[in-house]
């Protein structure tokens, strides 16, 4: 017997799933059936489950809990639904007032701070747009190429300094009074995703894990669905 991935022959049995014997390469750790004859894979209903229980609020071994589906192919429907989303959806109309927020979240570990930075129409619900990264002006700069495209009256903001750099003179309203709709979208992503829950066992371990997630949240909510994975 040989491991699919490295083809080494030092194979330990490593109990049974689903009445079947599992296996496990001592090389590289890839667990593994003998024979996959006959095995279907998961309906598109189980797919769709699973993934709009993800968008609404479930980790992926709570998920697993319920379904019985393992959580790293969970993870893997939502890799591959996220690689063909949009990051977000053109506005029905352009803005005429936005707001700005930032939300502090880690990867990996509490010491790797990173921000998620939104958009939003002051009007109208939904994230028009986002941007990943540190809290500097070098991330802001590419949600502003979106952001600024809308010449809107009017930008509300919190007080942070970067905002001024990009605003023009007289178009910026610092306020947190009138930043509901944005931090009310953010608070939607926090309640959705459980890597984004500020007490919480689930994190997310990689920055391209956190994006398709987002991708996903954000296409769920728009229109109230999630695609199937092939």
């Amino acid at each position: 017997m040989e491991c699919p991935d490295c083809q080494a022959t030092h194979i330990r049995k490593n109990g049974k799933r689903r009445g079947k014997q599992n296996y496990i390469c001592v090389g590289c750790c890839r667990q593994f059936i003998d024979s996959y004859t006959g095995t279907q894979g998961y309906s598109d209903d189980i797919k769709g489950q699973c993934l709009r229980m993800y968008v609404n609020g479930m980790g992926f071994r709570g998920i697993e809990r319920v379904t019985g589906v393992h959580h790293t192919t969970v993870i893997a429907w939502v890799k591959q639904v996220g690689e063909h989303l949009p990051d977000a959806y053109d506005p029905e109309e352009v803005p005429q007032v936005g707001e700005l927020d930032e939300l502090e979240i880690f990867v990996g570990a509490k010491k790797n701070k990173i921000w998620l930075w939104t958009a939003v129409d002051h009007f109208r619900a939904g994230i028009l747009g986002w941007v990943l990264g540190d809290h500097s002006a070098k991330t802001f700069e590419s949600l502003w190429v979106v952001v600024g495209a809308w010449q809107c009256y009017f930008y509300v903001t919190d007080g942070w300094s970067v905002y001024p750099s990009f605003i023009p003179p007289g178009d910026q309203i610092v306020s947190k009074t009138y930043m509901t709709r944005v931090e009310g979208e953010n608070t939607r992503l926090r309640h959705c995703l459980a890597r984004l829950h500020r007490k919480t066992l689930c994190y997310s371990k990689s920055e391209a894990m956190l994006r398709h997630s987002i991708r996903l949240l954000l296409h769920y909510l728009r229109f109230w669905d999630v695609p199937i994975p092939a």
